[in-house]
């Protein structure tokens, strides 16, 4: 889920070449706050465009789309228990990056929404710990509900940058074809049976996500 750094993008910003200037080249940023210490250093404003505008941040907000599904038979083989140990790292690097989460349940007869678009807090640990597996896979319906919210809320948000984690051990029923996610995506496999129906990695597929086994990342 921690996206990959773009060249550069941890370089510390540094002055640019203007004529005249004491604090390098201004960048217009016409939504950005006044920086009147920049301004006034050039003289007295006379004119709009003598106004020295704060760059807004080039860094957009992160929204992690987590589907996990917490079905009975993710029970076997400690398949759960390897979910919780990756979703904690997962809040906590979320915390680090302050990034937002929405955190969508499938278990039962339908999934259901526990965190929708907020930053990581300790509610998320305590749900985590007392997570358990049960009931059926409504997870294809999770992914539909998911994909509609996504696309709500970055009709609201344009400049949020998404990502979609699912978790899920595959073991499903036939399904309708699904469209393909439209942002990045990464769906982890928790079959861990010695018997693999690979199903798991057919939705990874079929929705354009990359795919991970959950033995592969936690070995790191």
């Amino acid at each position: 889920m921690r996206p990959r750094p773009a060249p550069g993008a941890d370089a510390r910003p540094g002055p640019g070449k203007q004529a005249g200037g004491h604090n390098g080249a201004a960048r217009n940023g016409r939504l950005g706050s006044i920086d009147w210490p920049a301004t006034l250093l050039n003289g007295r404003p006379i004119r709009r465009r003598d106004l020295i505008r704060r760059p807004r941040s080039s860094r957009p907000e992160q929204l992690w789309v987590v589907i996990v599904d917490a079905s009975a038979s993710t029970r076997r083989q400690g398949a759960l228990g390897k979910a919780k140990g990756l979703l904690l790292r997962l809040f906590e690097q979320a915390y680090r990056q302050r990034a937002r989460i929405a955190l969508l349940h499938a278990t039962g007869n339908q999934p259901q929404w526990l965190w929708q678009g907020r930053k990581s807090a300790t509610a998320l640990h305590h749900w985590l710990q007392d997570l358990g597996a049960g009931g059926g896979t409504p997870l294809i319906e999770a992914v539909r509900q998911a994909a509609e919210w996504q696309l709500r809320r970055q009709r609201l948000k344009p400049g949020e940058q998404q990502r979609l984690l699912i978790l899920t051990d595959g073991r499903l029923r036939d399904w309708q074809p699904l469209p393909a996610c439209a942002c990045p995506a990464l769906l982890v496999d928790l079959e861990s049976t010695s018997i693999r129906l690979g199903r798991a990695q057919k939705l990874a597929s079929e929705l354009g996500a990359d795919y991970r086994h959950i033995d592969s990342l936690l070995s790191h």
